[in-house]
C-alpha cells in the first residue's frame, strides 16, 4: 500500500513538474529581449502625413493623411467647388508583412468598392503604387518636391491612350 501511495505521489509530482513553464535562461540583471514589428515600408511614407491642398479654377483640392496605428495611415481626398463636394475618396495605406498597400475607395466609382495598389518603388522622395489589372489609373505616384510641396500623379491607359493627371499640392 505504501509503495502504491509513493508511486501515485511520484506520478503527481512528475505531472506537475512537466506542466510548469520552463524558467527563463536569462541571468539575474540581464535585460529581456523585446521583439518589435518593423514597419519600414510604411515609414517611407511618413512625409505624406499632414494636410495638403491646392486651389485652382477647377476647385479646392484637399488631401489629409493621419497615422491610425503602427501599420496604417488613413487618407482623405476631396475636391470642392464653392460649397459642393464634387469628388471624394478614402485611402488606407497599410503595411502587411513586407508589403505596402494603397487601398482606395472612390465615392461613385468601382461600385464603391475598394481598389488595392501595391508599392512597387520607393525612396526618400517618391512612392509608386501599381495595379496593372485596374482600368484607370493603374499607377499612382507621389513625388516629394520639398518638405512643404508634393505632386501626386495618376496614370495609365484611358480610352486606348496613355494618360496622366498631375495634382500639385502645398502643405497647409
Amino acid at each position: 500500500m505504501k509503495m502504491k501511495k509513493f508511486t501515485v505521489t511520484l506520478a503527481a509530482i512528475a505531472f506537475v513538474a512537466c506542466n510548469q513553464k520552463k524558467e527563463s535562461s536569462l541571468q539575474i540583471g540581464e535585460p529581456e529581449e523585446i521583439v518589435t514589428k518593423d514597419y519600414e515600408q510604411l515609414e517611407k511614407a511618413d512625409w505624406l502625413l499632414g494636410e495638403w491642398g491646392n486651389t485652382s479654377a477647377e476647385g479646392n483640392l484637399t488631401e489629409t493623411w493621419k497615422q491610425e496605428n503602427d501599420s496604417t495611415f488613413i487618407g482623405k481626398n476631396f475636391v470642392t467647388v464653392e460649397v459642393d463636394t464634387v469628388f471624394q475618396e478614402n485611402v488606407v495605406l497599410e503595411q502587411k508583412n513586407d508589403s505596402l498597400f494603397y487601398k482606395v475607395t472612390v465615392k461613385g466609382q468601382n461600385n464603391n468598392e475598394t481598389v488595392a495598389f501595391y508599392l512597387t518603388a520607393a525612396d526618400d522622395d517618391q512612392l509608386v503604387f501599381e495595379n496593372p489589372k485596374h482600368d484607370f489609373p493603374n499607377k499612382i505616384t507621389y513625388n516629394k518636391i520639398s518638405s512643404d510641396s508634393l505632386v501626386a500623379e495618376i496614370s495609365g491607359m484611358k480610352d486606348g491612350k496613355i494618360s496622366k493627371e498631375l495634382f500639385a499640392m502645398k502643405k497647409r
